[in-house]
């Protein structure tokens, strides 16, 4: 009988330890769904912006710059920064961009940093 009440002591050692266990792997889930959360929301900013950047050309050919497609442009600089790193670098590559081309058009309206 005492390997009966050696196993009741480990079960019961094991519970506190267990449970311990199974919040932190709760804790890493919630927070891989805020990374994944954040990187979409990083990838849509991303698509917006160049979207915005081809309107942007696409109006240079046609007549002169919109103010109001730079206003948007300008906008988008702030945002949700991706918790991937190599998304976070690709991110702030389009955004560099995005600054130099309302640079270049003389855009006055201010640009956030991201």
């Amino acid at each position: 009988m005492p390997a009966g009440g050696d196993a009741a002591a480990a079960g019961q050692a094991e519970g506190p330890a267990s449970t311990a266990a199974v919040g932190l792997s709760l804790l890493a889930v919630q927070e891989g769904g805020e990374r994944a959360g954040r990187d979409q929301a990083a990838k849509r900013r991303a698509e917006s912006v160049l979207q915005e950047l081809q309107s942007l050309q696409l109006a240079l050919l046609r007549d002169g710059p919109d103010p109001v497609a730079l206003a948007r442009l300008a906008a988008l600089q702030s945002g949700e920064e991706a918790a991937d790193p190599i998304l976070r670098d690709a991110v702030a590559a389009i955004l560099l961009r995005a600054k130099v081309e309302l640079a270049r058009r003389g855009w006055k309206g201010g640009v956030s940093g991201a």
